[in-house]
């Protein structure tokens, strides 16, 4: 007991610790700082406030596109710097002489080389990538900075590269001189002159930029900016724009900056909190298992994550955002409550970053329960379909609903953010393909994986049917029984199903050892001695639980046909060993399943049905008496030996099941009505 309370101890601290990484993370998400302007605006979007004027004077700041028009202006007059080496053509023609090609050079040669490079230099020579960088953008002049610091500008086309300086040596040589030169190698002696100087071009490109002024204009102190029901024209946007730098302007102390963030984050804090104590409260089974925790805050985070990213770093809408994401994989997961109070807390979060929380509480909130509505047990990709389009049109016309209630006017009714909602609606249908990431990283399973592992028709089952048709006829019966037993108290009935369908699985490694599949009456356990017996039928459960990671089933199945046995015995064997060895100790372990025993409604209803179905095979006869008391017995033995000593089944629910197994059992196995044989032939009319 102890072991048990310390796991739980750590398993609350982790998730804990979850939750505290949650509030770090949105809480940095959170805007840096809350200045003296409250009111939140959206260009294109009606005044929800009362008529606004200045409380001050403040200066009017440029737009963003009116900004980046005057620096382009501005950046028209830049010119890059380059320094210049004076004496390059000096040195290189002396480089050249006293080369070892060069004994033998005539005076003509010579001259003509010693003028052309001077000429050369003169003008400077670049590298090809400089003149490659200065051409890509379109720069005409540079500035040339010798080594006096004495800046000259030059045009970009007088200039050479070492290609074209080479070209225009050898295409005005005189006479012989072209052969002469050609033999100099002058290709490795014509180095660029002219250096690209960073430091210098981005000191006059900031100090271009620096030029251009952030603000034109003043508004003075008392002067209107709008009024309740206006919209927020580009005008408009600006003077609030403006305002609100002013405000947090005058507001910009450490202290009103640490203070607001902190308020943010206790908002964010008891949102969070909320959370917490609605899964200790109402679904402490959820609230207990760390990966349920994980699964939460990781949605969360992703959610907030994806609104941070759109409204830091983009100016498309928070609509586009599909927040809706998470009242469907919680419902397809867990429950409709669940997921439409995670939804409610995630929604608070993104709420306090956008300009207008009113209307995105209230329209995300009446999505959130459109989407939990809509979706019960998803088995179909319609449905999410459908989901979908129902989770559009209810922010169509809720936010058609709320612009007119606040503004009286169908002028207000943004047409682009139809558009929105229904992107938002088909990024919603993506959230088919994260269900089965969401099965594949935690573990989980949905109803639409169960559909699929139900069909009969798949290589598994096939192969089942044919190689143990007597076993296979027995999970069909046992999935019958199971799923109507669930039906009546509650539980899943798709998971029963399913774990039904696959529990015995494991006897097609040899299913002839099993007597539902031997047609002739040859029985191989027979030769065997009890314990060998008793080990073999056992072993389908370990056999079942291999084939079944073979083949990829959830590990909830899985635990199905771990636990459809618990740790109970195999009484035909025990029994019989017992009754030969009267008095003897018995190794117990070698005639007891391994277990686990069931730990849910749904393994208990299983290992029920799985019991009684098989029992009620060997009865003489069929009565609703001889199967009353079948089951009765059966579910009494299981009782007394501790099988559902770690589920939690009421005593109300027991009895409904017997109930359910009686009824069900007394149907499959009524007498029919015996044919009468034809004695005489008809008469022919």
């Amino acid at each position: 007991m102890k072991i048990d309370t310390s796991r739980k101890i750590v398993r609350t601290c982790l998730s804990i610790t979850l939750y505290v990484l949650l509030v770090v993370l949105t809480g940095y998400m959170l805007p840096s700082r809350t200045g003296a302007f409250k009111y939140h605006f959206e260009q294109g979007k009606p005044w929800h406030y009362e008529l606004l004027t200045a409380d001050r004077d403040f200066p009017v700041y440029k737009s963003e596109a009116q900004l980046q028009k005057e620096r382009e202006q501005a950046l028209a007059d830049y010119v890059p710097y380059f320094n210049v080496q004076s004496d390059a053509a000096t040195v290189q023609t002396n480089a050249v002489l006293r080369g070892g090609k060069a004994a033998d050079i005539d005076k003509e040669t010579t001259d003509y080389l010693s003028f052309r490079l001077r000429s050369i230099y003169t003008r400077g020579v670049a590298s090809a990538s400089d003149m490659e960088m200065l051409e890509k953008n379109g720069y005409e002049k540079i500035k040339v900075v010798d080594e006096q610091h004495v800046a000259a500008t030059r045009q970009r086309e007088n200039l050479y590269t070492p290609r074209t300086a080479y070209d225009a040596i050898m295409a005005n040589a005189p006479g012989n001189t072209e052969r002469v030169l050609r033999e100099l190698d002058l290709n490795l002696y014509l180095i660029p002159n002219l250096t690209y100087d960073a430091s210098a071009s981005d000191k006059a490109r900031e100090s271009l930029l620096a030029a251009v002024s952030l603000t034109e204009g003043m508004v003075q102190q008392g002067q209107r900016i709008i009024d309740k029901g206006e919209i927020v024209s580009e005008h408009t946007y600006r003077l609030l724009n403006s305002m609100r730098i002013a405000a947090e302007d005058k507001s910009a102390d450490p202290g009103a900056g640490m203070l607001a963030r902190a308020g943010n984050i206790l908002l964010v804090v008891c949102f969070v909190l909320m959370l917490v104590l609605y899964l200790a409260s109402f679904r402490p089974a959820l609230f207990d298992n760390f990966k349920n925790n994980l699964f939460f805050c990781t949605l969360i985070a992703l959610i907030c994550t994806c609104a941070w990213i759109v409204r830091r770093y983009t100016t498309l809408s928070i609509y586009l955002v599909p927040i809706a994401w998470i009242p469907v994989l919680i419902r397809v997961f867990y429950d409709s409550r669940t997921g439409f109070f995670i939804h409610l807390v995630t929604t608070l979060i993104i709420a306090m970053t956008v300009s207008a929380p009113m209307e995105f509480v209230i329209l995300n909130l009446m999505a959130g329960l459109v989407a939990v509505s809509s979706l019960r047990d998803m088995t179909q990709r319609a449905q999410l379909a459908r989901a979908a389009a129902f989770i559009f049109l209810t922010y169509s016309i809720v936010y058609t609903i709320f612009v007119l209630a606040s503004t009286g006017s169908f002028e207000a009714v943004d047409p682009w953010s139809y558009l929105y909602f229904a992107i938002n609606g088909i990024l919603v249908l993506l959230a088919y393909g994260l269900i089965y990431i969401c099965e594949r990283l935690f573990g989980f399973i949905s109803a639409i994986t169960l559909v699929e592992l139900t069909n009969v028709n798949s290589n598994l089952m096939l192969r089942f049917a044919e190689q143990a048709p007597g076993t296979f006829q027995h999970s069909l019966q046992v999935s019958n029984l199971a799923t109507e037993a669930a039906k009546k108290i509650g539980a899943n009935t798709l998971l029963v199903r399913t774990g039904a369908l696959y529990h015995d699985i494991g006897k097609l490694s040899c299913p002839q050892n099993f007597t539902e599949n031997q047609a002739d009456g040859n029985n191989p356990l027979t030769a065997m001695s009890e314990a060998e017996a008793a080990q073999t039928i056992i072993s389908h459960v370990s056999e079942g639980v291999r084939m079944a990671r073979k083949h990829h089933l959830p590990a909830v199945i899985i635990n199905f046909i771990e636990s459809h046995h618990g740790t109970s015995k195999v009484r035909y064997f025990y029994n019989t060993y017992v009754n030969k060895h009267p008095g003897e100790p018995v190794d117990e372990r070698l005639f007891t399943y391994p277990g686990p025993k069931p730990s849910s409604k749904e393994a208990v209803i299983l290992m029920m049905a799985d019991a009684v179905e098989a029992r009620s095979r060997s009865l003489s006869q069929y009565t609703e008496e001889s199967i009353s008391q079948m089951v009765e017995q059966m579910v009494a033995a299981q009782i007394a030996d501790g099988q559902f000593s770690e589920a939690r089944l009421s005593f109300y629910d027991m009895e409904t099941v017997k109930a359910v197994f009686k009824e069900k059992l007394i149907q499959m196995n009524h007498h029919r009505i015996a044919y009468p044989e034809l004695k005489n032939k008809p008469a022919k009319s």
